[in-house]
């Protein structure tokens, strides 16, 4: 009889930029009902890291800042401060050095939206902020759609982690192009991929891990639950049977049925 423990579903050997974590979950902090409300989701999606939207803190008055940030520390994750807001690759180059001083991180998720309706990414825009971000010292986490060329030269200009969209941000449609997604892992084998925005459901977790994506981070479906907390713990579980699928060997499609009971012979090789 095999058990797999809570341990080595969630850790499973994940290393992001350097860093071993146990949890494959990145999770969102904006949105929230109330700071301890953020602080329980925080901690029943058993996420080690969590993302800052730096030009909205930036936004508030000093004191609400460090609240904002002492609550994330106390939870023990670690801080991806992102670049959200940011229209041109000079603005978020800046912004990411205004980062690493304020938080004292070299992690930094590289937003430049390029369309105001569904908020995608500027691919030129992009790579060249990520090319000089990496020149600067950054460890780049770069959020971009499932083109697989503009990842390509992500990677060319020094990015290791990619984190394409599974649908336009808060949209919550799930993975809208499984077939690009699959593409891109299969073209990336290097890579880290984190499928970053557009879920909304637990069940869109489960599938991006199932395609054999590294990680998943989402914000709204969890901000915006009726019961965040309850969410947070159910996108938890649902990366991890997503991941225990993937490496369990899922079965192949089939066009036509396939009996499972066989009909003659025996019913097991011996």
């Amino acid at each position: 009889m095999s058990s797999i423990s809570n341990h080595s579903a969630e850790q499973d050997d994940f290393v992001l930029a350097g860093v071993p974590l146990r949890s494959r979950f990145l999770l969102g902090t904006a949105g929230y009902p109330s700071p301890q409300v953020l602080q329980q989701a925080i901690a029943a999606s058993g996420a080690q890291v969590v993302t800052v939207g730096l030009k909205r803190e930036l936004a508030g008055d000093a004191g609400a800042h460090g609240g904002f940030i002492d609550i994330i520390r106390a939870s023990g994750a670690r801080l991806l401060p992102n670049t959200a807001g940011c229209r041109s690759a000079r603005e978020a180059i800046m912004l990411a050095h205004m980062a690493r001083e304020l938080l004292g991180t070299h992690w930094i998720k590289l937003e430049v939206v390029g369309d105001e309706h569904t908020l995608q990414p500027d691919p030129f825009e992009l790579v060249t902020a990520a090319a000089q971000l990496v020149i600067d010292g950054f460890e780049v986490f770069p959020y971009c759609t499932d083109d697989l060329v503009t990842c390509q030269r992500l990677m060319d200009a020094g990015c290791s982690i990619l984190m394409p969209w599974g649908a336009p941000i808060g949209s919550a449609q799930g993975l809208l192009n499984p077939w690009a997604l699959r593409t891109l892992r299969a073209r990336l084998p290097q890579a880290t991929l984190i499928v970053d925005a557009g879920l909304g459901a637990p069940s869109h977790a489960a599938q991006a891990m199932e395609l054999g994506f590294n990680a998943v981070l989402l914000n709204s479906a969890v901000a915006h639950a009726g019961d965040p907390v309850r969410m947070a713990a159910a996108f938890r579980h649902a990366v991890q049977a997503g991941r225990l699928g993937h490496g369990a060997g899922l079965v192949a499609a089939q066009d036509m049925a396939v009996a499972s009971t066989p009909v003659g012979g025996r019913p097991f090789e011996l």
